[in-house]
């Protein structure tokens, strides 16, 4: 078994696999200590599959907005320092719960990203990440970096172009969420998530 080194710090190559480094938690395949990532169960895999030079290091302290299961969650927390990671479900928010109690840099919290009532337990992060599936994602991206993200910090947040119209071109849905996010971030890159995410984008921007 042969283990290349990522250009992301903790991220590894192993054949043509992606992988992190820490105890498996999903059931996801492993070889050795080395845990597989597939970038058909994470946008965030995804997006490493087509660009390598993502924000991301072992310092930061990260504010993860839809968390879900903590499926990327648990592999981005073997990257990086610190995740506050939101969820509103119920359902799925138990197995990000039970996820992290396994990952001791997790703090998962109950809360409904809109209205972040989290003032009093997340403190200035340097990477906001947000996968939520909601019309107004670019609203809620907006006021969680007003609070929380650091000056000039980063973001990453993908756009799911069937939840907010599903009449329109994705293209088109893409360039107004974009247009919005604007009002408040550098935008450097917008990537199709296509073949592994139809009809989604990643957008990576900074803090202005």
């Amino acid at each position: 078994m042969y283990v290349k080194p990522h250009k992301i710090p903790s991220v590894f190559i192993i054949g043509k696999h992606l992988a992190t480094r820490g105890e498996a938690v999903y059931g996801e395949k492993t070889f050795g200590e080395y845990r597989v990532w597939d970038p058909k169960r994470s946008k965030l895999a995804a997006l490493l599959k087509k660009y390598e030079n993502l924000p991301l290091d072992t310092q930061q302290i990260v504010l993860y907005l839809g968390a879900a299961s903590g499926t990327t969650a648990s592999h981005l927390a073997d990257i990086v320092s610190l995740i506050y990671a939101v969820e509103f479900a119920p359902r799925v928010a138990r197995n990000l719960v039970r996820m992290a109690e396994q990952r001791s840099n997790v703090i998962p919290l109950i809360a409904d990203a809109s209205r972040p009532d989290y003032g009093h337990i997340v403190e200035l992060v340097d990477l906001l990440y947000q996968d939520i599936a909601q019309k107004n994602q670019a609203d809620i991206a907006i006021v969680n970096a007003e609070m929380f993200l650091r000056s000039h910090g980063y973001a990453c947040i993908f756009i799911k172009a069937r939840s907010i119209d599903v009449t329109a071109k994705p293209k088109a849905v893409y360039q107004s969420q974009v247009k919005k996010l604007k009002e408040i971030f550098d935008v450097m890159h917008v990537f199709d998530l296509s073949p592994y995410y139809k009809d989604h984008a990643a957008v990576i921007t900074r803090l202005i």
